[in-house]
């Protein structure tokens, strides 16, 4: 979906979009395609450019906002797809920083031996909760998959990670569904995302710039030492702000957010994707991934690729 495709839809330009996101394409799963359906294709991939198979694997994490199901949970009908019955699967809900929850969650399991070969996944079809009529976020969000596996290594190639979440800014971004509660529903009568745009814009480029003094104090590193950062793409503004914070140009920057839009927790693993396959990202290099989503969530994770 092209921004002049929105224009079509609702009031706005590609010029605005541009100019205030980023974004200029994003993908809409298709009519009846599920989060899970995403899922195990990028899974499928992330495996077989590992070298495994699906048997291999013994653990599956799966961070989304936007299961197929309230229960069974994600990871256990991509389970069942891939094969691997019998091993642990379960689902993280920590809306566009779901990725590094996981990965995080994954590579303790990997850590401590209670697992070899894990499975993690963010997975979104977020257009099925965008009001369409509300354009500050029906031109934001959009659907897509990513996957990564884990190995046990003698050299550690998650060097640390770091979580955080503050509920006390929950009104700020939130879907207006829950299961226990009701919901407030959109205009198409579903449960719809909801955003103040400027608030969570400020503190986004302040957590954010606080998870990077963390991860250089945290590894006794300078800001010289990361390589790529690979950020949620949710607004190129927020990515250059984070960009700045690490003294990083541009160009030591793995930005999606123009052909994907925002994927939730599907971003980093999409943007470590494509880094890696165009060639950019090399095997000894120091990553810096973090993202910040709803709730509000934020993590980072300093990987040696």
């Amino acid at each position: 979906m092209h921004n002049t495709d929105l224009e079509k839809m609702m009031d706005t330009t590609d010029e605005w979009i541009r100019e205030r996101t980023g974004i200029q394409r994003r993908h809409y799963a298709a009519e009846g395609e599920t989060t899970v359906d995403l899922a195990e294709k990028a899974a499928r991939r992330a495996i077989e450019a590992a070298g495994l198979a699906p048997g291999d694997i013994d653990l599956i994490v799966f961070a989304t906002a936007t299961p197929d199901l309230v229960f069974p949970n994600p990871g256990t009908l991509l389970q069942a797809r891939l094969g691997c019955r019998g091993v642990p699967a379960f689902s993280v809900e920590a809306a566009c920083s779901g990725f590094i929850y996981a990965l995080s969650i994954a590579e303790k399991f990997v850590r401590t031996g209670d697992a070899r070969r894990a499975l993690v996944v963010g997975a979104e079809t977020l257009t099925r909760i965008t009001d369409f009529t509300d354009r500050t976020t029906a031109i934001l969000f959009a659907d897509g998959a990513g996957a990564v596996v884990l190995t046990a290594s003698e050299e550690p190639g998650i060097i640390s990670t770091h979580l955080h979440a503050d509920g006390g800014y929950k009104d700020l971004l939130y879907c207006t569904g829950g299961v226990s509660s009701g919901y407030e529903a959109g205009s198409d009568g579903k449960a719809v995302i909801r955003m103040a745009g400027r608030e969570t814009f400020k503190v986004a480029v302040t957590m954010l710039g606080n998870s990077v003094d963390e991860v250089l104090a945290k590894n006794n590193l300078s800001r010289s030492a990361i390589d790529w950062l690979v950020p949620h793409q949710a607004n190129i503004r927020i990515i250059q702000a984070v960009a700045k914070k690490l003294d990083l140009p541009m160009e030591r920057v793995i930005v999606t957010v123009q052909d994907h839009g925002n994927t939730s927790a599907a971003s980093v693993p999409l943007a470590l994707d494509t880094g890696v396959r165009d060639g950019r990202i090399r095997k000894g290099d120091t990553l810096l991934l973090e993202a910040f989503g709803g709730g509000f969530t934020w993590g980072s994770a300093l990987v040696r690729f």
